[in-house]
């Protein structure tokens, strides 16, 4: 790690005044050649201990980064990771468009835990024993770090994208709760309509080959920090369709087949 700090406490600053303001801030990775991935997860953290501090309540985290393609152009072997909080959750309906500065949408399992999930080596059959239920959810992902720098017009780097809590910034979970094996999980899939048309349709296996895969890799990512899942904590898995712009007045409409179909609408 690069960073003093004071220089992760002030970035974690820049990040929540662009969030409140709606006004998105400089590369990081710009401003800050030598930033590490570490660095960016030290930002992140320092962030989102701002807003518990603050009042709010870590509910759980969120996975992203998972498919192949996405880390190739990432340039990052890995996926990364952020913390899902209290006032990200929505219900299917009316979403505020004002929460956000350029929201889009993906489509996603969660993975709702009814038991702790803790140590360096954890399998997918650990993750679906520790599984209450599976439900459909959508990840509204936003960017409080412009995504092409204002200066030279390149894409930020994942150093960006981690210090900005992944990208987090709402989940709406909806449709129907499966037992992790009730369902052929790899083979769940989901169309999500935008103002009635078909925009992205994909399957889960997408997510690294099966949705659960990420989990394990989280909970064992989190023990290098002396962390871990704990039960009732929501993980979004990671999507498995491409992000899809937002923007108020848009009606969206995903169908997760046996799983279920809900709508919902940025007013």
């Amino acid at each position: 790690m690069t960073f003093t700090s004071e220089t992760i406490a002030q970035l974690a600053r820049e990040l929540d005044e662009s969030e409140k303001s709606r006004v998105q801030v400089e590369h990081f990775s710009r401003r800050f050649p030598d930033m590490t991935v570490e660095d960016g997860y030290a930002v992140s953290r320092a962030w989102v201990a701002m807003k518990i501090a603050a009042g709010r309540t870590a509910r759980g985290h969120k996975i992203g980064l998972t498919s192949r393609a996405m880390q190739i152009s990432s340039q990052i072997d890995e996926p990364d990771y952020g913390t899902l909080l209290d006032d990200m959750f929505f219900e299917a309906g009316d979403i505020p468009a004002s929460r956000f500065i350029a929201p889009r949408v993906e489509v996603e399992l969660a993975f709702v835990l009814k038991h702790r999930l803790e140590g360096k080596t954890i399998t997918v059959e650990q993750v679906l024993a520790a599984t209450d239920y599976v439900q459909p959810a959508i990840e509204i992902i936003d960017a409080r770090i412009e995504q092409f720098d204002r200066h030279t017009k390149k894409m930020r780097r994942v150093q960006d994208t981690i210090s900005d809590n992944a990208a987090n910034a709402g989940i709406v979970l909806a449709g129907r709760k499966a037992h992790p094996h009730e369902v052929d999980l790899p083979w769940c899939g989901a169309i999500l309509r935008q103002n009635g048309v078909v925009e992205e349709t994909g399957l889960a296996a997408g997510v690294q080959g099966h949705p659960a895969i990420g989990v394990a890799w989280l909970a064992m990512k989190l023990a290098a920090w002396g962390e871990f899942l704990e039960a009732g904590e929501v993980v979004l898995a990671g999507s498995f369709t491409r992000p899809v712009a937002a923007k108020t007045g848009d009606v969206f409409d995903a169908d997760y087949g046996q799983l279920g179909r809900f709508e919902f609408r940025f007013v």
